[in-house]
């Protein structure tokens, strides 16, 4: 059985988008969601540095950004999805039960309230 488990605000790391956007379906998502949320995940997730994408207000939107680019670029299809923490969004959204828009719009909301 095959199982996606989505990490919750810890698992950040300095340049982990970087090998996800050399595709340019992940790049134009990335692009989309920043525009959205008034965020550049596409920065924050490339070339911030480690204190940067450690401030929850950042690290959140970053995680489950990275999340739902790997499910959709892996083509995620596994009939147990779940979630850490903050990875519970990225859970719901590969899950369909909310929008990929929505999970971004919420984590975003969700890590302001709580920076």
């Amino acid at each position: 059985m095959l199982a996606f488990i989505a990490p919750g605000q810890g698992a950040q790391t300095p340049g982990m988008l970087t090998p996800w956007i050399a595709k340019p379906e992940a790049l134009e998502l990335l692009k989309a969601w920043s525009a959205e949320i008034d965020l550049d995940l596409v920065r924050l997730g490339t070339t911030a540095d480690a204190d940067e994408i450690k401030d929850t207000a950042n690290a959140q939107p970053l995680i489950v950004a990275t999340g739902l680019i790997a499910a959709n670029l892996l083509g995620v299809s596994a009939p147990v999805i779940s979630g850490h923490s903050v990875g519970e969004i990225t859970a719901a959204a590969v899950a369909k039960v909310i929008s990929e828009f929505d999970a971004m719009r919420f984590v975003n909301d969700r890590a302001n309230a709580m920076a």
